[in-house]
């Protein structure tokens, strides 16, 4: 069993016990390399976002249990998941989106991957419109078909239902780009 395994609490038998079902599943073909590798990615990402679960809103700001807002949310779920985020957001005020560019799609389709709105899993990333000839401007990560974390002003990152007032307002959905 590797260290890094050893050093997070995974017991030797626990370890054996995964490793032989995901042979035996592969050797079944019930599952891919490619599908394992995705439900990891997931998981992390998934794990990520619900550590910022509790974390207060603070417009700009992106430090887990100090503060954040929706885009400081989806940068420290990067930090914690890809790395080193590929570039730093300017300066935007609260109603930044007012301004007419949909600066946070142009942002989504630089580092993420597009997917239909429709076609969005847990760990995935969720943008929505207030009105259909606004700019997005408020991100979530999906946990479920039925649940997404978000930050929003007034409280605190939470897990909650993705109701259909949400579902109306989905304008785009990324996909976190494969982890190298």
């Amino acid at each position: 069993m590797s260290d890094h395994l050893q050093g997070r609490g995974v017991s030797s038998a626990l370890w054996n016990l995964l490793r032989d079902a995901a042979v035996l599943l592969l050797r079944m073909r019930a599952i891919s390399l490619q599908t394992i590798s995705i439900m990891s990615q997931t998981h992390l990402i998934l794990a990520e976002a619900r550590s910022w679960i509790g974390t207060p809103y603070r417009h700009q700001a992106s430090l887990k249990g100090v503060g954040c807002d929706c885009l400081g949310l989806l940068r420290g779920v990067w930090r914690g998941v890809m790395g080193a985020e590929p570039e730093l957001p300017p300066p935007y005020s609260p109603d930044w989106a007012e301004a007419g560019a949909d600066t946070l799609v142009a942002a989504a389709r630089k580092y993420l991957v597009e997917i239909a709105c429709d076609e969005f899993t847990a760990g995935d990333v969720l943008l929505f419109r207030w009105r259909a000839t606004m700019p997005a401007k408020h991100c979530a990560i999906a946990a479920s078909p039925d649940s997404m974390i978000h930050a929003h002003d007034g409280a605190s990152v939470a897990e909650v239902a993705f109701h259909p007032w949400w579902r109306r307002h989905l304008a785009f959905a990324f996909r976190f780009p494969d982890i190298d």
